[in-house]
């Protein structure tokens, strides 16, 4: 079980306390496997499960003992600090709106997704959350994706762009014409207009917003990308003793190269606009990912991110 495999590396590496939500057997299980002794890992029963495939209003609605409805039960109730979940991406969201409730003023949560850049990382929001935005909510990402990138990403004064299918005010749809005008009218962020898909990967914008629909189609296609070309410099590396002197010589920048566009690095994507620190993983994640995650987590609570975002709210 790769969740309880990257929890144990967690607790010890980060020396975290942590509390596994779950069939309290099927844990128990899995932490046999690893050498836990002098660590704060501690288990919490939840008899239900919800699948990948499931209806989120459904799992909602009937599974009120699934682990990620009694893990977000831990965090409203104050007996831990942040939820973390590679589970159902849909029931995730859905449970921690009604569950936690959004932040004061806040009328849509957004994923936050880091991506690689040419110039380091940026934020994506929203990363697949809201299908149908209106404007007024491409301003709550924006200014929810400030205080994230200033408070854990310590960029004093991050660029927001929105993301768009041409540089000028009257270019995109009614929402990006709409919405261009009140990240332009907003004093609290650093707007610098439209960006074009071209300009995501070469770190034009720290902070890109646009609708879930769209945004999460992005961040699947630089998914692929990223996957596509680390398998073609393989096939190209591997041709012949010309490629296999050049693999050698590359090594260190291909190692590089995996690093930066691998997703594990980065471990989860905070669901910003909620009343508690929620991490939604990637359904794929493996033990360092899952790793990650945690470190994630903690900055966030370290870093006071729910209280920054409903102070940069209240001020938006």
């Amino acid at each position: 079980m790769v969740t309880v495999e990257g929890a144990v590396a967690a607790a010890r590496e980060f020396n975290l306390s942590v509390l596994l939500v779950g069939n309290e057997q099927e844990i128990s299980r899995a932490l046999q496997q690893h050498v836990t002794n002098g660590l704060g890992i501690a288990i919490r029963h939840a008899p239900e499960a919800v699948g990948m495939q499931e209806s989120p209003s459904a799992a909602l609605r009937k599974k009120k003992q699934s682990s990620i409805r009694v893990g977000l039960e831990l965090v409203k109730n104050g007996e831990a600090d942040a939820f973390i979940s590679a589970g159902n991406t849909g029931a995730v969201m859905a449970t921690a709106l009604i569950t936690l409730g959004p932040l004061p003023g806040v009328e849509r949560p957004a994923i936050a997704v880091i991506i690689p850049t040419l110039k380091g990382q940026s934020i994506l929001l929203d990363g697949g959350a809201n299908a149908d935005c209106k404007a007024r909510h491409l301003l709550q990402f924006a200014i929810m994706g400030d205080v994230y990138a200033r408070q854990i990403m310590g960029k004093p004064s991050p660029t927001v762009g929105l993301l768009s299918i041409g540089e000028e005010e009257s270019k995109g749809n009614e929402l990006t014409r709409e919405a261009f005008k009140g990240l332009e009218e907003e004093q609290s962020i650093n707007f610098i207009g439209n960006v074009e898909g071209r300009e995501v990967l070469r770190g034009t914008a720290d902070i890109i917003v646009c609708d879930g629909f769209t945004g999460n189609i992005a961040l699947k296609v630089i998914e692929s990308a990223a996957e596509f070309f680390t398998l073609l410099l393989k096939e190209e590396l591997a041709k012949g003793l010309a490629g296999m002197a050049g693999a050698l010589l590359a090594r260190g920048a291909f190692k590089r190269f995996k690093k930066l566009v691998d997703y594990t690095e980065y471990g989860g994507a905070p669901l910003l606009g909620v009343r508690g620190v929620c991490i939604i993983s990637h359904g794929r994640s493996t033990a360092k990912a899952i790793k990650n995650a945690f470190r994630a987590a903690a900055e966030c609570v370290e870093n006071r991110v729910i209280e920054h975002i409903t102070e940069g709210i209240a001020v938006g």
